[in-house]
C-alpha cells in the first residue's frame, strides 16, 4: 500500500511504509546513498537512506537519475539532519520508469518560467508550479466550499453559445464546417444555417446571463467553469482561456453584490493560508517577499468602497504621471487600478456606478440616469479582480440600453423573457481564477498560474 509523503507523520516512525514518486536527487556516498523523492503531494518530498549493504545496491544506484520515477519501501526514521524532521531507511528500491539524465531538461538549476512555459508537461516537477498546483486547487476547493455553506447551487452553464455576454464581439466561433468548402447565401454571406447548429456559434465569454435563468429559478447559483476570449492581447494578465467563477443571486442588490465579492476573496485566501502554509513559506521565500503579510491583510483589513466619480478625482490629484490620462467617461487602465490599491489606500478597493457608456448593456442604471450598479474590486499588485453589477431587472431600460448598442434582441429573447415574467432584483460577479491565484502566490505572469496557458500564437500541449 501506497503512503503519499504528505500524510507520513510522527505515528508512522518505526513503521514500514512505501512512499512512490519521481527522484529529485541522489547522492552518492561510500557506503550508502542519499535518494530524495517527491510525489507532488508536498513541497518537500522525502528523503531515503538507501546503504550499500542491501541486496541489489549497486545495480539499482547505477540506474538511478534525477527525473527517474521509483517504488521506495522501508523503515520510517527520526532524521539526524536540519532539512527533514523524518527520513526513511530503504530496505526495497524499485525502479519504475527510467529518466535519460543527457537529454531531461530539468536539470537541477535555476530555470527561467519562460523556460519552463516551452516545457509546460514537464514544469508541475518543480518546486515552484507544484506549489502554484496546491494553492490553485485550494482556492478552487474553497470556491465551492464557500459557496456551498451559503446555499447556493452549483450549476454548470454552456461552453458553446450563440449569444455574446459582453456585447464586444470578442469570440471564437465555433463550426463544423469544412473550412475550405463554405456554403454561402446569395447575398455571398456565409451560410451558417448550414452548419452543425443551423446559426452561428461561439465559445462562451461567460456564464452570467444563462446563469440569470437559474438565479431567477432557483434564488442562488454559481458558475464554476472555462471561458474564452479571443482578444489579441499579450499581457502578463490576460489569457484566451481562463478558469470563471461567477454567482447570480436573487432578490439582491448592488451592496449584497459587494458583500458576497468581499467575504468570498477574504473566505478563500484564509483557507489558503491555513491550508497551504508549507507552499505559502516557499512563496513567501523565493517569490515575493511579504506575500504571507499581504494575504493576512486581505483578510483582517475591511475593503475600502468608492464611486467611480470619487476615485476620478482622486487619481486626477495623484502624484504620480499615469501613461494613460483619467478624464470621467473614460475606462480605468491597470495603472489607475493598482495606483488606487496599491498606492493610495494601500488595501483593496470596490469601485461602484461607473459611467454607463463604459459598461456592459445588462446592467443596471442608477436614477442619475449616467451611471450603472456597476462594481470592480481592486486588488493590490493585481488590479482588477472582480467585476460585477446589480442587473438591469426593467424590461423597457434593458430593450431601450440594447437598441442604443445595436445588439439584435431577437437573439436575445429568452434573457428578455425573464424581465417578463417575474422579473426580480439580482446581482452578481465574475472572478477569474487565474487572477486570485496570482495574488495569493504572489507570481507575476499569469501564464505560470494555469496548468497549460493559451494565448496569441501560442496553444501547445
Amino acid at each position: 500500500m501506497r503512503t503519499k509523503i504528505k500524510l507520513v507523520s510522527q505515528a508512522d516512525l518505526g513503521k514500514i511504509i512505501t512512499i512512490k514518486g519521481w527522484i529529485r536527487s541522489v547522492r552518492n556516498q561510500k557506503t550508502f546513498s542519499f535518494i530524495v523523492v517527491n510525489d507532488g503531494s508536498n513541497l518537500a518530498g522525502l528523503q531515503a537512506v538507501f546503504e550499500a549493504n542491501t541486496p541489489g545496491y549497486e545495480e539499482i544506484i547505477k540506474s538511478l537519475d534525477t527525473g527517474a520515477s521509483v517504488s521506495i519501501t522501508g523503515t520510517l526514521v527520526q532524521s539526524t539532519g536540519k532539512e527533514q524532521s523524518f527520513e526513511l531507511k530503504a530496505q526495497e528500491v524499485t525502479l519504475l520508469g527510467t529518466c535519460d539524465p543527457e537529454t531531461y531538461p530539468l536539470q537541477k538549476k535555476h530555470h527561467t518560467f519562460e523556460f519552463l512555459r516551452t516545457i509546460a508537461h514537464l514544469r508541475p516537477r518543480t518546486n515552484t508550479i507544484g506549489a502554484i498546483a496546491r494553492v490553485r486547487n485550494a482556492l478552487s476547493f474553497a470556491t465551492h466550499k464557500f459557496f456551498q455553506e451559503r446555499g447556493f447551487l452549483y450549476l454548470h452553464t454552456p461552453i458553446i453559445t450563440g449569444s455574446d455576454c459582453e456585447g464586444a464581439g470578442q469570440m471564437f466561433n465555433v463550426t463544423a464546417f469544412n473550412l475550405e468548402k463554405l456554403p454561402h447565401t446569395p447575398q455571398k454571406k456565409i451560410d451558417y444555417s448550414q452548419d452543425f447548429f443551423g446559426r452561428q456559434t461561439y465559445l462562451t465569454v461567460s456564464g452570467q446571463l444563462e446563469g440569470e435563468t437559474y438565479a431567477c429559478a432557483l434564488s442562488d447559483i454559481y458558475t464554476f467553469g472555462p471561458t474564452f476570449r479571443a482578444e489579441n492581447s499579450n499581457t502578463a494578465r490576460h489569457l484566451a482561456e481562463f478558469w470563471m467563477i461567477e454567482p447570480e443571486m436573487a432578490f439582491a442588490t448592488l451592496e449584497d453584490d459587494m458583500e458576497c465579492a468581499e467575504s468570498y476573496l477574504k473566505y478563500c485566501l484564509k483557507y489558503v493560508l491555513d491550508n497551504c502554509p508549507e507552499d505559502m513559506k516557499f512563496f513567501e521565500n523565493f517569490i515575493s517577499k511579504g506575500i504571507i503579510a499581504k494575504l493576512e491583510h486581505v483578510v483582517n483589513t475591511p475593503f475600502q468602497k468608492l464611486t467611480y466619480t470619487e476615485a476620478i478625482e482622486i487619481l486626477k490629484k495623484a502624484p504620480k504621471k499615469f501613461e494613460y490620462p483619467v478624464e470621467w467617461g473614460s475606462d480605468l487602465q491597470s495603472e489607475h487600478e493598482r495606483f488606487l490599491a496599491e498606492e493610495h489606500f494601500k488595501k483593496p478597493v470596490t469601485l461602484i456606478n461607473y459611467p454607463q457608456k463604459i459598461k456592459s448593456f445588462y446592467m443596471k442604471l442608477n436614477p442619475d440616469g449616467k451611471t450603472v450598479a456597476a462594481m470592480d474590486v481592486l486588488m493590490p499588485s493585481v488590479g482588477e479582480i472582480i467585476g460585477g453589477s446589480q442587473r438591469e431587472d426593467k424590461l423597457e431600460l434593458l430593450e431601450k440600453r440594447m437598441d442604443e448598442l445595436k445588439l439584435p434582441k431577437e437573439a436575445y429573447w429568452w434573457y428578455l423573457d425573464l424581465r417578463r415574467y417575474g422579473s426580480v432584483p439580482h446581482a452578481g460577479f465574475g472572478l477569474g481564477l487565474e487572477r486570485l491565484v496570482l495574488f495569493a502566490t504572489g507570481m507575476e505572469n499569469i501564464r505560470d498560474v494555469i496548468p497549460f496557458p493559451r494565448y496569441p500564437k501560442h496553444a501547445e500541449f
